[in-house]
């Protein structure tokens, strides 16, 4: 079993008054989340752009200065996102800013999401029985997709494909089938709990629907977050089933804990590998196990 990836999922776009101040929200605050995640077992880490409000924010120098800080700071694996759902644009506005910063190696992440399939990603209100919001589509046509994997490929990263149910798991076996993306694959399995519920719930049975649709014929290395949810109570079969760890105060607050930083997950879930005989993996290790150069 190789060692365990665990990727810190800092902010998405959790906001401090939902319960947890200590969500980065600014380029500086991403890098010190980066140097303390490093320091606690994380190899790679996950951030969304944000104004000093909280705010998403889609500019090209927000993203290439946060990852700038990152780098200047640390060795960790940094994986910017694409924006979600917050920016409704054509594939090329969506991926700009990832192909800016890949030509400048100061503000060059090592990742760029594809999430292979679209979803509906309004949050439910079960004690009103309502839907905050009723238009929220994170819209990924097949079209936009191989953009994506053919863009991300001519520069040199390495596409974390994303699955929030099995018809997108089926999607990805697809694109390597293809040819389009790289083997060993990186997949995260996105599980949701609490007011997200376009991916499976975040259980063992949700997982193990994933799971059962993996193609054996194909080198893939899967991760599981939870957005929304708890993924402490999964952590350890996830660590002894082989996959990989992708967590923090980004896609919950782990309340339970009091007011978490994310490095205070992040070294739970290594504690949790290493009572389990699994060690954590380090950025170069993980760029090993995932066939990058």
């Amino acid at each position: 079993m190789e060692k365990l990836i665990i990727e810190a999922r800092v902010n998405e776009f959790m906001m401090r008054e939902e319960g947890n101040p200590n969500v980065p929200y600014t380029p500086h605050e991403i890098a010190v989340d980066a140097v303390e995640c490093r320091e606690a077992g994380a190899s790679i880490l996950h951030f969304h752009a944000r104004r000093a409000d909280g705010a998403p924010d889609h500019d090209t120098e927000t993203y290439a200065e946060t990852v700038r800080q990152i780098l200047a700071t640390s060795d960790i694996l940094v994986h910017p996102t694409l924006g979600y759902a917050t920016l409704d644009a054509g594939p090329e506005a969506r991926l700009d800013h990832i192909l800016k910063m890949a030509a400048d190696p100061k503000r060059r992440p090592h990742f760029a999401p594809m999430d292979v399939g679209s979803v509906n990603v309004d949050r439910y209100k079960p004690q009103e029985r309502r839907f905050e919001t009723t238009e929220l589509i994170y819209k990924n046509s097949t079209g936009t997709l191989t953009y994506f994997a053919e863009n991300i490929r001519k520069a040199g990263l390495k596409p974390c494909l994303t699955s929030w149910n099995v018809g997108f798991t089926r999607y990805a076996s697809a694109f390597l089938d293809m040819g389009l993306v790289d083997e060993p694959a990186y997949l995260l399995f996105v599980l949701n709990d609490n007011a997200y519920l376009g991916g499976h719930p975040g259980t063992l049975k949700g997982l193990q629907a994933h799971l059962d649709f993996l193609p054996p014929n194909r080198r893939i290395e899967w991760t599981v977050c939870n957005f929304g949810g708890n993924l402490l109570a999964l952590a350890a079969p996830i660590i002894s089933l082989g996959g990989h760890i992708a967590i923090g105060i980004g896609d919950y607050t782990y309340h339970e804990l009091g007011q978490p930083k994310n490095a205070d997950i992040i070294r739970r879930v290594a504690n949790i590998a290493r009572e389990l005989g699994r060690e954590v993996a380090t950025p170069e290790e993980a760029k090993r196990i995932l066939g990058m150069p």
